[in-house]
C-alpha cells in the first residue's frame, strides 16, 4: 500500500467517524449544509479585511476557514444517507447553498482588491464570479433538457481547491495565477457544456 493510499484511507476513516457522531445527533443535513455557508462567508470576511500588510496571515487563515466549511459539505449527504433523511429538496437546497458560498469567498476577493485599489483584479474576479455560476448553471439548465451533462473540467471541488491554495500560498503570490487559472478553465468549460448541449439538442423537435 502506498503513504497516499494508506493518507487516504486514513482520511476515509476520519470522516465516517464524524458522519457517525453527527448522525445519532439526528441532526438535518440542510442545517449541515448552512452551516458550510456560515463557514464560507466567514472566511469570506477574512479576505474582505485583509490588507496588504496583513494579507499573507489573513487569507491563510481563510483558506483554513474553507478547510473547515469543505467538512461540513462532504458530511452532509453522508449523514442524509446514514440516517436516511434523502430528500430531493435536500440536493436542490444543497445546489442553491453552493452557489451561494462561491459567491460569498469571490466575494470577499472582490472586496480585498477593491480596498487596495486593484481594479484589474477587482474585474478579474467578478468575471471568475460569473463564469463559476454559468459553470453550474450551464449543467443545471442542460440536464434539464437533455438529462446529463457532466463534461467539462472546472466543477466547484476544483475550484474550491484552487482557492484554498491561493489563499494558503499567497505568501509567494499564488492567488493571482489561481484567479487566472479559474477564469480561463472556468470559460473553457462553460463553452464546452455549451457545444456538447448544442449536439445532444440538434436531433429533438423544437420546444412549441
Amino acid at each position: 500500500m502506498t503513504w497516499t493510499r494508506a493518507f487516504g484511507n486514513a482520511c476515509g476513516v476520519l470522516l465516517q467517524k464524524i458522519v457517525d457522531g453527527l448522525a445519532l445527533t439526528r441532526i438535518s443535513p440542510n442545517i449541515l449544509t448552512f452551516i458550510g455557508l456560515v463557514i464560507n462567508t466567514g472566511a469570506a470576511f477574512l479576505f474582505g479585511f485583509a490588507n496588504s500588510q496583513n494579507n499573507v496571515k489573513m487569507f491563510a487563515y481563510a483558506g483554513l476557514v474553507i478547510i473547515g466549511a469543505g467538512i461540513f459539505d462532504m458530511v452532509d449527504g453522508r449523514v442524509a444517507r446514514q440516517t436516511q433523511q434523502v430528500t430531493v429538496f435536500g440536493a436542490f437546497f444543497d445546489s442553491v447553498i453552493d452557489r451561494y458560498s462561491d459567491v460569498a469567498l469571490f466575494f470577499g476577493l472582490l472586496v480585498y482588491y477593491a480596498r487596495g485599489n486593484r481594479f484589474f483584479y477587482v474585474v478579474l474576479v467578478a468575471f471568475v464570479m460569473v463564469t463559476s455560476v454559468m459553470v453550474s448553471y450551464t449543467r443545471a439548465r442542460a440536464e434539464a433538457l437533455i438529462g446529463g451533462c457532466k463534461v467539462g473540467f472546472m466543477e466547484r471541488p476544483e475550484r474550491i481547491v484552487l482557492i484554498i491554495l491561493g489563499a494558503l500560498f499567497n505568501r509567494w503570490g499564488v492567488m493571482a495565477p489561481v484567479l487566472w487559472v479559474l477564469a480561463v478553465l472556468s470559460t473553457i468549460t462553460v463553452i464546452h457544456r455549451i457545444r456538447y448541449t448544442y449536439e445532444q439538442t440538434r436531433s429533438l423537435a423544437p420546444i412549441r
